[in-house]
């Protein structure tokens, strides 16, 4: 999962949006003083000049000067040449880079404390923490009129535009354009550190979201799981209920636990006592409790995951009125941050959902495991071959290779030439990535900027790293090449990073499907990663769609309390199941598709996951076609430095074709019809 810290996710939305003055106030700018604007001032491209000068005149507040102020900026910071607006460009992106490099190190810094495995993190920790380098950036970006030099000279393009006229730019006119999008409205710095503040308190909320597994008891008091498992909530409830395909004891038993435990959280039944806090047994399916043998009462957790959301939902609202072009949240995180329409990441899953490809591939399912399906399903593992290997020989592996961070971090560069890079591209890429203990899940965290590292977070016990924390690892390192590889080589400042985090998210699924590989195992990319890839689609599409109909009804119900949300997204969750799951998979309103975790403190991050599903399958069939399928190096290297255009566009340049779900439907047709 590439995901920072959510608080800083939210701080770079609204920094994007910009900021300034506390007030929605609209532009004092004259039609007459913007034609005088205009006029006054030299340029070979008139209709870029006009551009400019409406989208900073937009943007112009009374506090900023007077008309004849804003017409001075204008003909003394506008340049009409190509020659002075490649210098002016350079000279910006310096500065962005070295704005960025610093400010986000020092939000790295002030957030690890939460973030890493340590002591428990006390009150300073927690504010400091909650600190966004960037609340007042654009503020003083505005103030400076540096925010304004920047508009006027490379205004932003719309995604349409950018899609149209993007066919025919050339890298420098792209890196133009991305520099336009640094500001397009002003946001108050006050929202950005609410918006913090409440990012973070759902961090933190998740981070220590743990299920003590050794104290969860059958109904005749039998305990299933090792004393000291612990289970982050949802991944590695997830990573669990899959690791049972294999040929373990109570395998089945302990999935239906896993199961029923989900069940209590989405619900918010789950004594609130038990989470994090190994003082307590728990009996899941009758919800009972016991401390030292004695059976005792305690309160459910009630609506606190549901509150989490509606903090983040509330400085949200808060931003919305300094945002006309992108008026809402979820505008702004579909087609200003995937630069796809929320109706078009819509119509592409229920294509998928709705596939007779889906039935067929859970009839497949059925058969192999000799059963009828059970919601937890939507997890079967069967298709890696891993799913034949117990889960405790892999870790007892992977705890010997890597017994801390820095282990892990030492064998990053043999992992990437196993991957086909070159022994000297390895070393370099393995440098610039640095690894630490995780407190939660983990995470990568984006380098800000060359002469910075990128972060791998990932969870590793005292006895060293598990299968689990070694597969998650994996992922994260995938987002940490893609991390590395487009600030460090991309060849324009503004085009560092992808398209979207779904673009990321596919190379993360590349390295985490070749996980066995690094390990030394023969594995191949073949049709059974195929189903794998397909059926993974599936079920994130489902838990996507729960997460975007959730954020639709808060907005047509913006004064809900916890428990209204809570309950509106259990229906919203269970009528998505009755639609697409349940005749797959049986069991009428199962809520299940609420379970994940970033529902709660990543708002609508979720549809980039199976997003970057369809893109990791067209990279998959692209690498396929390669003369040695397994030296993926040189090939991630070049697609990866293609950097931040449109998706289409990035798509295009990538693999030769658009986004689309038609490869894999196709593909797995040949393969049911096959098998």
């Amino acid at each position: 999962m590439k995901k920072i810290a959510a608080y800083i996710v939210c701080a770079l939305c609204l920094w994007a949006c910009g900021g300034a003055a506390d007030s929605n106030e609209s532009s004092p700018v004259s039609e007459s003083a913007i034609q005088a604007a205009i006029s006054g001032t030299e340029a070979q491209d008139r209709a870029l000049l006009e551009r400019g000068v409406r989208q900073a005149a937009f943007l112009w507040r009374a506090a900023d000067g007077t008309e004849e102020e804003f017409c001075d900026l204008v003909r003394s910071s506008f340049k009409g040449t190509p020659e002075g607006k490649k210098e002016l460009f350079d000279k910006l992106s310096s500065a962005y880079a070295a704005i960025n490099g610093m400010y986000g190190e020092l939000g790295t810094v002030l957030q690890r404390p939460v973030i890493l495995k340590g002591p428990a993190p006390d009150d300073v920790d927690f504010i400091l923490s909650m600190y966004s380098p960037y609340s007042h950036l654009s503020d003083d970006m505005f103030a400076n009129r540096l925010a304004f030099i920047t508009v006027l000279n490379f205004p932003n393009y719309t995604l349409a535009e950018k899609n149209e006229l993007g066919k025919n730019w050339s890298r420098l006119e792209w890196a133009y354009a991305r520099m336009g999008d640094q500001f397009t409205t002003r946001v108050p710095a006050r929202i950005g550190q609410d918006s913090g503040e409440a990012g973070s308190r759902a961090e933190s909320y998740i981070a220590d979201y743990n299920i003590m597994m050794g104290h969860l008891l059958t109904e005749s008091g039998e305990r299933l799981f090792p004393e000291d498992m612990v289970l982050l909530s949802h991944w590695n409830l997830r990573d669990e209920i899959k690791s049972n395909y294999a040929d373990v004891p109570h395998a089945r038993e302990k999935q239906e636990m896993i199961y029923k435990v989900m069940e209590h959280i989405v619900l918010q039944d789950i004594p609130g006592e038990v989470v994090n806090n190994a003082a307590y047994d728990w009996a899941p399916y009758s919800n009972r409790t016991w401390k030292d043998g004695q059976e005792l009462t305690l309160a459910p957790e009630g609506a606190e995951r549901y509150a989490r959301i509606l903090d983040i939902f509330h400085t949200m609202l808060q931003a919305d009125p300094y945002c006309p072009q992108q008026p809402d949240a979820i505008i702004r995180n579909f087609e200003g941050g995937m630069e796809v329409s929320a109706d078009e990441i819509e119509s592409l899953f229920v294509k998928l959902l709705s596939s007779d490809q889906v039935k067929r591939t859970g009839d497949l399912i059925r058969k192999r495991l000799g059963r009828d399906l059970r919601p937890y399903d939507i997890w079967y593992d069967g298709f890696k071959s891993r799913s034949a290997m117990p889960e405790d020989r892999l870790s007892e592996q992977t705890r010997a290779l890597y017994p801390d961070p820095e282990a892990f971090e030492k064998g990053m560069p043999k992992m990437l030439q196993n991957l086909g890079f070159s022994k000297s591209y390895a070393e370099y890429l393995a440098d610039k990535i640095g690894v630490e203990a995780a407190r939660g899940s983990g995470h990568a965290l984006g380098t800000p900027g060359k002469g910075y590292k990128s972060y791998l977070r990932t969870r590793v016990a005292d006895s060293g790293m598990d299968y689990k924390g070694y597969n998650i690892a994996v992922h994260e390192f995938g987002h940490n090449v893609e991390q590395t590889i487009d600030m460090y080589d991309i060849d324009y400042y503004t085009l560092n990073g992808v398209p979207n985090t779904a673009f990321t998210e596919a190379l993360a699924f590349i390295f985490q499907k070749r996980d066995l590989k690094l390990l030394g195992y023969d594995t191949k990319i073949d049709d059974n990663v195929t189903l794998d890839i397909f059926w993974g689609m599936y079920e994130i599409m489902g838990v996507s769609l729960v997460d975007m109909y959730t954020w639709r009804w808060l907005y047509a119900h913006r004064d809900a309390t916890p428990e209204d949300l809570r309950d509106n997204c259990l229906r919203i969750a269970r009528e998505v199941w009755n639609m697409y799951f349940e005749p797959v998979l049986g069991t009428h309103d199962s809520p299940i598709l609420a379970i994940y975790s970033h529902m709660v403190n990543s708002p609508m991050y979720l549809p980039n996951y199976p997003f970057g599903h369809i893109v990791e399958y067209q990279l998959e069939e692209h690498f396929s076609r390669l003369p040695d399928p397994d030296v993926l190096g040189p090939e991630i290297e070049r697609i990866w430095k293609i950097g931040r255009l449109t998706p289409q566009a990035w798509m295009n340049e990538a693999v030769g074709s658009d986004v689309s779900i038609d490869p894999i439907l196709k593909a797995v047709d040949r393969i049911l019809a096959a098998s």
